[in-house]
């Protein structure tokens, strides 16, 4: 690498080793953190300058952007579905429709992807998720399974209400524990029977 610091060098290395481990990239102060600089200010004073010498891209509109220029011929489109409550659950179309029926596509690095299929993203509506940083407006990218194991953040589809809503998910005898990541918030049982998986949270994207 030319024309760049020793620091800016370490900031580049960080962000590939973070996006490699998480599938999403590194925010301001993960990037400060780890690179023992002293505010996030500064460390946005080194992004600004990788960003202007091509080292880095940027949506500056968006949550966890920074991509690498390895990363920028290696975008892959997936279907946006629509919308998900991260809160009490909310109606959806059909039944089942919102799993068929694209409203559009969204263009993500494919690193997020990692070589998954059926993969499909929704907007979150409400803050049942907020301590497990998905926030109301963000984006969820989903990997469409039938099982997971517990603990993990999921779209499940509630058949008795028809509807959908995004929670971590515990099994607990012959019923469901649907938890959410909001102190504020209880936990919603169901029987198993009336509960049915669609997806597996594998990336966020936020909007700012």
């Amino acid at each position: 690498m030319k024309e760049i610091s020793d620091k800016q060098k370490d900031i580049i290395v960080f962000i590939n080793a973070f996006i490699e481990r998480h599938s999403y990239s590194p925010s301001v102060r993960e990037i400060a953190e780890a690179c023992n600089i002293n505010s996030s200010t500064v460390a946005q004073y080194h992004l600004n300058i990788l960003e202007r010498k091509g080292y880095i891209r940027r949506g500056h509109k968006v949550f966890r952007s920074i991509t690498l220029p390895d990363m920028q011929n290696r975008e892959f489109s997936i279907p946006m579905m629509g919308t998900i409550a991260a809160g009490s659950p909310i109606p959806v179309p059909a039944n089942d429709g919102w799993t068929t029926l694209s409203e559009d596509n969204i263009e993500i690095p494919k690193d997020l992807i990692r070589g998954r299929d059926d993969v499909y993203a929704l907007r979150v509506k409400g803050t049942s998720m907020i301590d497990a940083l998905i926030d109301d407006g963000d984006i969820v990218l989903l990997q469409q399974v039938s099982s997971v194991e517990d603990g993990t953040t999921v779209a499940v589809w509630l058949k008795d209400k028809q509807e959908v809503t995004l929670k971590k998910i515990y099994r607990e005898g012959d019923r469901v524990c649907l938890k959410p990541a909001n102190k504020t918030m209880k936990p919603l049982y169901c029987k198993s029977d009336n509960v049915e998986i669609q997806g597996k949270v594998i990336g966020i994207i936020r909007t700012l």
